[in-house]
């Protein structure tokens, strides 16, 4: 009696083996298949950006998200030839998707603007500008943030999003700026000697402008 037990254990084993053997070994070597594609595709993706001379942190988030988005589609693929029910699969990733984009509305929002920031480039490093308040020298273009260096030495971290929503005020784009200066004198000093001095260092000076010394 166990011999004919086992017996038809062992048939039935043999026929399932059968069965789905080719199905598995179909689907390794698709996803083998498929995720050697998807590093050549990541590999194209670089070299256009580089042509192109896009940011490298454009460049590697748009490496990335193409990355993830195809190892999603494949392993769908691979689940579906397995005989996985893909709709509810699918329904249930789109569903997750809009729960956590609703309860990271607000990261998204700054890391859409990194990336409109990197694609108009409103400043760039180095660039003296002012948003939300605060002007300082541009240390850092992060994907989420912007890092600003004040004049008193103090780093502001700015929200991207909050920054591409309001106004910049970038004090480098044309290469120089006008800069006021009060100069105070005493009360009982003579005041046709003090704008004559005055004059002569602005004539004299190689940080005014010619343009403006001509005006003198």
């Amino acid at each position: 009696m166990e011999n004919l037990d086992l017996t038809k254990l062992w048939e039935k084993g043999s026929e399932m083996i059968l069965a789905y053997a080719p199905k598995v070994l179909l689907a390794l070597l698709v996803l083998f298949v498929g995720l050697r594609i998807i590093k050549v595709i990541q590999k194209l993706i670089r070299n256009a950006a580089d042509k192109s001379k896009v940011d490298d942190a454009l460049k590697s988030f748009f490496v990335s998200l193409g990355g993830c988005i195809l190892k999603i589609l494949l392993f769908i693929a691979v689940a579906d030839m397995f005989g996985v029910e893909t709709t509810s699969f699918v329904a249930i990733i789109g569903a997750a998707g809009l729960a956590i984009g609703l309860a990271l509305q607000g990261t998204l929002a700054n890391f859409a603007g990194g990336v409109l920031i990197m694609l108009f480039k409103p400043y760039k490093i180095g660039d003296l500008v002012e948003s939300q308040g605060v002007l300082g020298s541009v240390k850092e273009i992060q994907i989420f943030n912007t890092v600003l260096l004040t004049p008193e030495n103090k780093t502001a971290i700015l929200p991207n999003g909050a920054v591409m929503n309001n106004h910049i005020i970038n004090y480098s784009r044309e290469g120089k700026i006008r800069v006021d200066t009060n100069i105070g004198v005493a009360y009982n000093s003579d005041l046709k000697t003090a704008k004559a001095v005055l004059m002569d260092v602005l004539k004299n000076d190689v940080r005014v402008l010619a343009v403006f010394k001509s005006l003198l």
